[in-house]
């Protein structure tokens, strides 16, 4: 079958230099970092934005996108952590979540937006083509480390997990959804929806409004990651909630109200706010 095929990661270390380890992981996401920097500056040029104010703000945003992931993930996970509170800190043991990213990197940019006095839905606009690529390029991170994955299943694709990675219900079935896989392609697809309206967009200026590529991404994003949160082994959990999904449906509730409220007035509200 030309849709038969089966993952198995390799392992999540590229190579170890005594105490020193490379990981997948951690140059998946530089690599997605620099190259989405370098692709905002290029949006920013074409909208005819100072493109220097990509970087300035990047600095801020993976900082805060950082801390925010990490306390969004240990927020859900409190009962572990309350045990061993000397582990908040310790990202590098991993432990992140990418709507605590969202929320995190969001601050950062509404306050470098308010201290550069610019518009922080034009700054966002440049900014989430680069995040949705990043996060299909980020979740192969996910394959590495044998994780984030979802059921099992004996669908002709499948991705194989080491059994002391499995959790303890699934310890004797070998094949999992590969939900890292799924998101990836989710993300290229919002990706090019998103590159598609900045384009179209340079053409017809008076149609596309000023937040609208960060209201659809909201939305886009956050509709294939429902589904897809639906098959994962690991989900964050508020009480019987995925949420995931929670907030996944509140972003689409902010995207669909955020529309209206930009294509229903006027003039266009997000241009300096």
């Amino acid at each position: 079958m030309i849709l038969a095929f089966q993952f198995q990661s390799p392992g999540p270390i590229i190579f170890e230099l005594g105490p020193i380890a490379l990981r997948w992981y951690g140059l998946l996401i530089a690599s997605a970092v620099l190259i989405g920097i370098f692709l905002s500056q290029y949006l920013a040029q074409r909208r005819q934005v100072n493109p220097d104010l990509i970087a300035d703000s990047a600095i801020w945003m993976i900082i805060f996108a950082l801390v925010g992931a990490r306390i969004y993930y240990v927020a859900f996970q409190w009962e572990e952590y309350a045990q061993r509170p000397g582990e908040i800190i310790a990202i590098w043991q991993g432990g992140i979540a990418i709507h605590g990213a969202i929320i995190g990197g969001s601050l950062a940019g509404i306050i470098f937006a308010r201290l550069n006095k610019i518009s922080f839905w034009q700054l966002a606009d440049l900014i989430v083509p680069s995040l949705a690529l990043g996060q299909a390029i980020g979740r192969w991170g996910n394959f590495f480390n044998s994780e984030a994955f979802g059921r099992p299943t004996n669908l002709p694709w499948k991705l194989f997990i080491p059994p002391d990675r499995r959790p303890l219900e699934y310890i004797n079935n070998p094949y999992f959804h590969p939900t890292f896989l799924y998101e990836s392609l989710w993300n290229l697809l919002v990706f090019a929806l998103l590159l598609f309206l900045f384009f179209w967009g340079l053409r017809h200026r008076e149609k596309l409004k000023v937040g609208t590529i960060t209201l659809v991404y909201l939305i886009a994003y956050s509709s294939g990651r429902i589904w897809i949160e639906g098959l994962r082994t690991d989900s964050l959990m508020l009480g019987p909630l995925r949420i995931a999904q929670v907030v996944s449906l509140v972003a689409i509730a902010f995207g669909l109200g955020g529309l209206a409220w930009l294509y229903l007035a006027k003039n266009n509200p997000a241009k300096n706010t």
